[in-house]
């Protein structure tokens, strides 16, 4: 439960929408599209971010993240399976349930109805992942997690390919050199 609950929540997806919809820059086109690599990416990061953090105090909340990861492993197979490898939804099923240990055609129907969904989840939480690592790197001592979410939320869900540029416009920002003022003596 507490990996589902940073998952939907908070930093999760209450958090990323409600920043979302408190936004001056909402736009119209943005709420017309759900961009699944940007929000579910973002949902999938805040479970690793707890992890990162050691929100995940005992061994049972631990194990609860382990299975939330293995069961997002499975689902990528599952996806691949259905629309690469043209799985029947039986043998989706058979899948899911060897490797997780139950499994509903309600979730295979899922991916039977919405390709690459899986993959979306996954690339979108990297990319978060990455962006924080390139950011941290190039900023060193000068970088504030806090400050970093608040960049990459502000604007809401977007295509990773603009996020990743608000990111480098981000850290330009924050190493250019400052102009050297020159000092004014009182004599």
């Amino acid at each position: 439960m507490p990996c589902l609950t940073y998952h939907e929540a908070i930093p999760g997806h209450h958090l990323q929408i409600a920043l979302e919809q408190e936004s001056p820059d909402t736009r119209l086109f943005k709420s017309l599209f759900f961009f699944t690599g940007f929000g579910e990416g973002w949902a999938l990061y805040a479970e690793r971010l707890a992890q990162e953090h050691g929100f995940y105090k005992d061994a049972r909340t631990r194990i609860g993240y382990l299975k939330s990861e293995l069961f997002r492993a499975i689902r990528l197979v599952l996806d691949a399976g259905l629309h690469y490898k043209r799985w029947t939804r039986d043998q989706a099923l058979q899948y899911m349930r060897d490797n997780n240990g139950s499994g509903w055609y309600g979730e295979i129907d899922r991916y039977v109805c919405w390709p690459g969904q899986a993959c979306a989840y996954k690339i979108g939480e990297l990319k978060f992942v990455e962006l924080r690592e390139k950011t941290r790197n190039a900023l060193a001592g000068k970088f504030n997690l806090k400050d970093f979410h608040s960049e990459i939320l502000k604007r809401g869900s977007l295509p990773l390919a603009m996020l990743e540029q608000i990111v480098d416009d981000y850290i330009k920002e924050r190493t250019k050199p400052r102009p050297i003022t020159p000092e004014v003596r009182k004599d």
